[in-house]
This record gives structure tokens, sequence and C-alpha cells, in this order.
């Protein structure tokens, strides 16, 4: 057994050494192919079209929150007109401060190369700190294009925060933590959304028909449901033009109605814009801290607007809300408190009573529409997350499909649409009124707002490089407001806030224990692979048969040879003539450039014909399908062949002089963990075997024999010959199970939740698009 030195260093020996290079990371070939991609400016006119076109996109959600406002900040009645006036004056400053300053300004600032949402944020943090619990990531990933960031000297106070964020496991699990509540939040509003928006505009068929019952408004309203969520798989590609032109007639009309009653009715309700209401309204006691669960509605929206970011240019989506949203919203709201001022009767539908009866019906309409856009809005935005969630290995793997080959991100996720469309129809069903919807709606906005809130904090300290001073009022500020109207719709969540925190927590749990589950099978597969050494010593036929064809292994390593491998050839007598270990990982950013996507090495030497193949994609990137895949497989490795023997040979001849200089050693030493980082005396054993030393002459004879021109295409022929003969996709059919040591609480999350999980979600098969005629499955048992 071989001890550590006196000085704390372990040698390491040369089988290590032999390890090392035979399977060594991708530096070179990471920088060889990186890209001069650019991100494209467009031109003022171009904004000024994005801008419009955004309106049906990222609008639709916030702008029809008037439907509903008034009628949830006073449900019953209304006791004095003075809080009309403070109201008002509370929906302008909470657009101004929340919707305006903190994400038109700030927020949309913190988008990830475009895009937006709780996961962009955490992909931005990622990137800055080394926070992200499943470590399969290397400094290679650093050096895409894509991979923007910031370095930061020791002593400043970003390195400070990184550094503490670093230094402490519970900090890393905390923010996953956050960032799943701000996710399952947002699936919230997906259903809520929908369900508020919908009925809302139903509800004016009633206003013209007294004598027709709420049960027949709510009977619309699902219809229109189901409608929507079943022609979801349709995709929005062929009528999303139509959607812009709706939700801008949308805001003029609301804004002229607004402008034509602020006329008309009470003028007076401009005094709303002094702040000194707010402080009024206030003092009045517990039922205006009561409405403010209502009032905050009128900022609902604002987060699928972030989400809903990559669409369009950050300049394209502030100049619509500044020149357009901003001053129709206002108009409408002081418009509607004008004309409930005049009749506070009417409180409760404000909106379709203060129209002028003669434009009624198209009104009519023209709101029904932009509610269905406006339900299309978050509908969209909560697939674009969820397959970002999927993507970072905090969702359970489900089948996406793409729905435009014109546009990119434009989504469609049947298992999950069909989920909200029944708690969508059940949530419109079950309250069958809009005070009840809108309390639920609130805690999810809310508590969404805070966790955006928190994480922005992280994000002006280590990315932006705020001063401390910036970071404090806009911290204070934002939370300050959100508090506030936390501390209003928490103490209603028995009249409808439980619905979201219900299912936010059910989300959590399932989140959470996927992403608990994955991060064990990870740490599993890595601690239980095999060395590239041992490979090596089984000689060029690795012990077996090796019969005509490609066999593609995947594997969740980016390094060493996985344990399904060893598991195959053990217990098989045979394997392919060429083996090639696939590695499909996706890195904490949005995309990655196609010339950046596959790293490609060879393992041992050329007689063994064995790769290493690594595909990297962003959160928001498309895997192909079966034939494009292999195709782009096998092209990559024959483009590494001919630049393979193209380069030059300074680093194999060097490899030669050392391994002959280590030859004359019958000693070798072995590192059975492949876990450089927690290397210790009791993991190094000594070795001597003659055939080991053998390859290595055997080694250092083929890299001479094949750098020549014949042999590029001897090879490349061979490779020709072996995909002609067949391709075989070898999978690893893992059942994961909790040790027995292992508490009560793990063998629940492992056990049964995780494992219920696997069960009922996609395959590997169908993720990696792997034909099934052509698929191994190799099973395993992984106690973690």
């Amino acid at each position: 057994m071989a001890s550590a030195s006196t000085n704390g260093e372990i040698p390491k020996g040369n089988m290590w050494d032999l390890d090392q290079k035979l399977d060594q990371p991708m530096d070179e070939e990471a920088g060889r192919i990186r890209s001069m991609y650019r991100e494209k400016k467009s031109s003022s006119l171009v904004i000024l079209q994005l801008a419009f076109q955004s309106l049906g996109v990222a609008f639709g959600d916030l702008g029809t929150s008037p439907l509903y406002v008034f009628y949830n900040t006073f449900p019953h009645e209304l006791k004095h007109e003075d809080d009309v006036v403070g109201a008002l004056s509370l929906i302008i400053y909470s657009l101004t401060f929340i919707a305006l300053l903190k994400y038109v300004v700030v927020v949309l600032r913190a988008n990830d190369n475009g895009q937006g949402g709780t996961f962009a944020l955490y992909s931005l943090l990622c990137r800055h700190a080394n926070i992200k619990t499943i470590a399969n990531q290397h400094h290679t990933d650093e050096e895409l294009t894509t991979y923007s960031r910031w370095t930061f000297e020791e002593h400043s106070l970003a390195g400070k925060v990184k550094c503490w964020l670093e230094s402490y496991a519970i900090n890393k699990n905390v923010i996953l933590f956050l960032v799943l509540i701000g996710t399952c939040m947002m699936i919230g509003d997906g259903i809520l959304t929908p369900a508020i928006s919908v009925l809302s505009a139903a509800g004016g068929i009633k206003l013209d028909h007294p004598k027709i019952s709420n049960d027949v408004v709510i009977l619309v309203a699902v219809v229109i449901l189901v409608g929507l969520f079943s022609l979801q798989h349709y995709g929005i590609d062929r009528v999303s033009w139509l959607f812009a032109t709706i939700v801008f007639l949308w805001f003029i009309i609301i804004g002229s109605i607004g402008a034509f009653n602020i006329w008309k009715y009470d003028s007076s309700v401009l005094k709303a814009f002094s702040p000194v209401f707010i402080f009024h309204f206030l003092k009045r006691g517990s039922h205006s801290w009561a409405s403010l669960g209502g009032i905050m509605l009128s900022i609902t929206g604002i987060e699928a607007l972030f989400a809903d970011l990559c669409h369009f240019p950050v300049l394209a989506i502030q100049l619509a809300f500044t020149l357009l949203v901003f001053p129709c919203l206002l108009l409408a709201y002081s418009g509607q408190a004008a004309y409930i001022m005049q009749n506070p009767g009417h409180v409760s539908d404000a909106f379709y009573r203060s129209i002028p009866e003669i434009v009624y019906w198209p009104v009519f309409i023209v709101a029904t529409a932009a509610a269905i856009i406006a339900s299309q809005a978050t509908i969209s935005a909560t697939f674009s997350i969820i397959k970002q969630a999927v993507a970072l290995g905090c969702f359970p793997r489900v089948k996406i499909v793409h729905t435009s080959k014109k546009f990119f991100g434009q989504i469609y996720i049947p298992s999950i649409n069909w989920v909200l469309m029944v708690l969508c129809i059940a949530v419109t069903a079950g309250f069958k009124n809009k005070t009840q919807i809108g309390l639920a709606y609130g805690t999810a906005v809310v508590i969404d707002m805070m966790v955006t809130t928190l994480l922005m904090i992280l994000i002006m300290l280590m990315v932006w490089r705020s001063n401390w001073v910036l970071v404090f009022s806009f911290a204070s500020l934002s939370l300050t407001v959100e508090l506030t109207y936390f501390s209003s719709v928490i103490l209603k969540v028995d009249q409808g806030g439980w619905v979201p925190l219900v299912v936010a927590a059910t989300l959590l749990i399932i989140m959470y224990v996927w992403h608990y589950g994955t991060m064990k099978r990870y740490e599993f597969e890595k601690h239980s692979k095999v060395s590239v050494a041992w490979i090596l010593g089984l000689g060029p036929n690795l012990g077996l048969v090796r019969v005509p064809g490609i066999g593609f292994v995947y594997t969740e390593l980016a390094s060493g040879v996985p344990h399904i491998f060893s598991h195959l050839i053990t217990n098989l007598p045979a394997i392919h003539s060429v083996v090639l270990f696939v590695c499909v990982k996706f890195l904490p950013v949005y995309t990655v450039p196609v010339e950046e996507r596959v790293l490609v090495r060879r393992i041992g030497p050329k007689n063994f014909h064995m790769f290493r193949c690594i595909v990297r994609y962003g959160y928001k990137d498309l895997h192909k399908k079966d034939d494009d895949f292999e195709m782009m497989l096998f092209d990559s490795i024959s483009i590494f062949v001919r630049l393979e023997s193209k380069m030059d040979c300074s680093d194999s001849d060097e490899f030669s002089l050392d391994m002959g200089q280590q030859n004359t050693s019958k000693s070798i030493t072995l590192n059975t963990t492949e876990d450089v980082e927690s290397f210790t005396a009791d993991s190094i054993v000594e070795i001597t075997d003659s055939s080991i030393l053998d390859s290595v002459d055997q080694y250092n004879n083929d890299v001479k024999a094949m750098t020549s021109h014949n042999g590029e295409e001897d090879e490349l022929a061979f490779l020709n010959r072996c995909r002609d003969a067949g391709v075989v996709h070898i999978l690893g059919n893992t059942t994961t199970k909790a040790r027995r040591d292992s508490g009560f609480l793990k063998r629940v999350a492992i056990d049964y939740i995780y494992a219920f999980l696997r069960k009922i979600c996609a395959e590997n098969i169908a993720m990696l698009h792997v034909p099934h005629e052509s698929t191994l499955k190799v099973g395993q048992v992984f106690y973690v």
C-alpha cells in the first residue's frame, strides 16, 4: 500500500499520469472551435416594429387587469368615496414603482442574453459563482461565447459575496429553493391567469342580460378555456400577427374610454396622483388594509412580461410600456375611478358599466379576445419556464414539442397543458367568483415578485457590481411595497389564497425531490466510474469480440468510463468496433452556438477506436432528432480525425518520452476512485501488470503509424464501414434506491416519490430522440 508523502501530498504515480494523458480535458478542442458569435444589433425602425409586436406576447396579462381590479378591491361595498381616490393613488404608484421602475427599468436589464424569468437569473448567478448543486460543469464550458461573466477582485464587495455563497452548502440550497419557489408561483400564474381573465371577460354577458345566471357565465368561461387549451398544440405561429393588433386596439380602447369617463364624470380623481391620499387611505382601518390584495392585481402580469422577454429586445419592451401601455393603464383606472365616484353602487362591474352603450358589444368582443391572448401568453411562459427547469435538472422529463419552424422558442408540452386545463377549470368552476380567484392570484404574484427581488440583490452585487447604496435602495423600496401587499393577501389564505400555496407546495416537493434524486444519481455515477487505464489494460479488443458497427454509450459523465460500460462488457462477450461515449449536458446559458456545441476527444490508443463526445446545450436549445443527431456525432468524429492528422505531433512525442521513462518501473500506482479532488492515501493501491506496459508501447507505435495521410484515410474508411454496419444506442436503465442506513425522509423521497416520478416521466429514449429499434438498455441499481 502506498502511503502519503511527508509533506502531505499523495504520490499519484505512473498509472494516474497515464490515465490523465489518455482522458484529458477538452481545453484544446474547446479553444479550437470557439466561434466569432456576436449578438446582432437592431435598427431603430426594427426596434419600433418589435415594440409593436411585443404587445401581443408580453402585455396581455397586465393589460386585462382593469377588468377585475376595482371589483376585487371593493368586493362588498364602498364605504367612503375617498377610498376610491386612495385606491387609485395606490394603483398609480404601484404601476410606477413596481411595473415601471423595478421591472421595466431595472429587472429587464438582468436578462440572460435576452432570456428572462427566474431561471435566467439563476443561470446568471451560476456563471458568476459556483453555486450549482450538480457539479457537471468543466472550465472549458466557460470559454463559450455565450458564457458571459465578470471577474472581480477577491477583496471587492462582489468577491466577498461570491466567496460567502460558495463557502457554505446551505447557501446554494437556499438559492435553489428560492428559484424553485418562484418557478412554482409562475406555474400557478399559468393556472390562475386564464381563470380570472376569461371569467371577467365573460361576465360582460350578464350585464346586458341580467336574467342570465352566474352558472351560465361560468359555463361560457369553461367552454372558452377548453377551446384555448385544446388548440395549444397548433401553436400561435399562424395567428401571432393578430395578437399585437388586438392588444394594441385594446389599449387604445381602454385609454380612450378612461379619458372620456374622466371628462364626463369626475375629473377630480386626478388628485390621486398625489401620494398623500395613500396615507389617508391606509389610516381608515383594517378594511383599507384588506383592500390591498385587490389593488395589487393592477401589477399582475409583470412577472409574465419578464418571462416572455426571450422573443424581443429589452429596448422594444421598454418603449412599448412607456409610450403606450403605462399611459393607457393610468387613463383606464382613472376613468373607472371617476365613474365609481358618481356611481358607487356599480363598483362590482365598473369596467363594463363605464363603457358607452354605443360601443359596448365591440368592446366586449375585444375584451374577450384580449383575455384569451393574455391567457395564451401566460401559458406560453409556463411552458418556457418548465423547459428551462427540465434542462437544468429541476423538473421531471416531459415531452416537449416545438410548434414553429420559423420562431425559435415556441413550444408545447402536452402533459403540462392538460394538467393546467384541468386545474384551471377546477378553479373557475369551484370558486365561481372573481374575488376568491383574485386572492389566489395575488398571493402567487406577490411571492414571485419577492423572489425576484431577492435574486436581483445578488445580481446587482455580483453581476453588475453596483454600489451598495443603490442595492439597498432598490431592495428597501421593492420589499417595502411587496411585503405590504403580502401582509394583506396572506391574511386571506382561507378565502382563496390557499390555492397557489397548495399548488406551489406540491410542485416544490416534485421539483426538489427530482433535483435531489438527479444530484445523487450523478454523484453515484461519478464515484463509480471506471478508470480509462483499466480499459487500456484490456488491450485493443477490450478482451472481447469487436463486432462491426458503432456503439453510442450515453452517460452523464464528461470524463472517465461510465459504470454501465464496464457492467456491459463484463456480462457480454462482444462490443462494437467503434465505441463513442456521448455526454449530453445542459449548461447555465440560454444557448450554445452550433459551432461550439460538440467536443470530441480520443480515448486511449487509436487502434482502440474509442472516442468521447460531449454535446452541450443551453436551456433554450432544441435537441435534434434521430438521424440528425447521429449524423452530427458522426460528422464530428470525422472532422476530429482529419484535424488530428494535421496537428503537430509534439504532444504525442512528449507523451511517448514520458511513457518510455516510466516503463522501467514495474510498480504502477492506480487511483481507484478517479476523484482527484478527494485523493487520499486509502484510495491508492499498487499493481504490477505487464499487459498495461505492453499497451503503452503499442500506443506509441500507433501514434507514429496513424499520423500519416494514409492513416487518416484508413481510419475514415473504417468509420464509414462501421456506420454502414449499424448504430446501436446504449443507455442505462437504472433503478435508484436509498441506502439501508438512510434516514426516513430520504427513503420516502428516493424510494417512493423519485421512483414514482421516474416511472411516469418521459424516458431518456424520448428525451434524446433515440430510435427504439436500435436501443440497448443496461440495467443497474444505484444505491445513493
